[in-house]
């Protein structure tokens, strides 16, 4: 499927940055190997339609007039009040060039450790670091957690399916998913607490003790 975006000239000196957004345009420059830098303006709703369908992997076809340049989206600066892109980078890239790119990862299936034996899923990687023509970028990779059947069991970037044409330049040995088995926290024993009535009679024990060594018997004996 195509992905298509217009765009128009950008000028430099004419207009400010602040001027485009406030007309509901992006400005946006495109660049490559073989393609000097230049700058253009986009409409932010087009921009979000297609960021939203291609991501930074998959093709844009980039409509300059009559010119068309396939790249990617390959940097995007947010605001960060508003939390939307103020300005985006194209990269145009040769016919045949193999590109490298981070697709995002989604996790498929269940994990029967997580399922049946109340585990606790860890997803440790949430992108791949891939290779590939342009035709052949996906815009996902899908990783399936089925295996995941005991605690402890992993899922490794070396096992992934791969589409046709992709290479992994990830490390294969880079675990992407686990499953752990979940610890139960060990209560603590508080102290029980003392018995006072127990205290009461002790103490009450030790006043009449006290009180019998205090006592003085009369000397000699009284007369009859």
């Amino acid at each position: 499927m195509t992905i298509e975006l217009s765009a128009e000239m950008r000028d430099t000196k004419k207009e400010s940055l602040d001027a485009l957004r406030k007309k509901g345009l992006m400005p946006a420059v495109f660049y490559g190997k073989k393609q000097k830098s230049t700058p253009i303006t986009v409409t932010n709703a087009d921009f979000l339609k297609v960021w939203g369908k291609a991501g930074e992997s998959s093709v844009v076809s980039l409509k300059l007039g009559s010119s068309v340049y396939d790249c990617l989206i390959h940097e995007i600066d947010i605001d960060p009040i508003k939390n939307m892109p103020r300005h985006a980078d194209f990269y145009v890239f040769e016919k045949g060039q193999k590109l490298r790119v981070k697709v995002p990862i989604e996790f498929v299936g269940v994990a029967p450790a997580v399922k049946d034996l109340g585990g606790v899923l860890v997803k440790v990687l949430h992108e791949l670091e891939i290779e590939a023509e342009p035709k052949d970028l996906p815009n996902k990779i899908e990783v399936d957690i089925s295996p995941l059947t005991v605690f402890d069991s992993q899922v490794l970037a070396r096992e992934i399916k791969l589409p046709v044409g992709v290479t992994l330049l990830a490390g294969g040995e880079e675990v992407v998913a686990s499953v752990y088995e979940p610890k139960e926290e060990k209560i603590e024993e508080t102290a029980v607490a003392p018995d006072l009535s127990t205290i009461e009679v002790e103490k009450k024990g030790k006043k009449e003790e006290d009180g019998a060594e205090g006592e003085v018997a009369p000397a000699g004996g009284g007369k009859a």
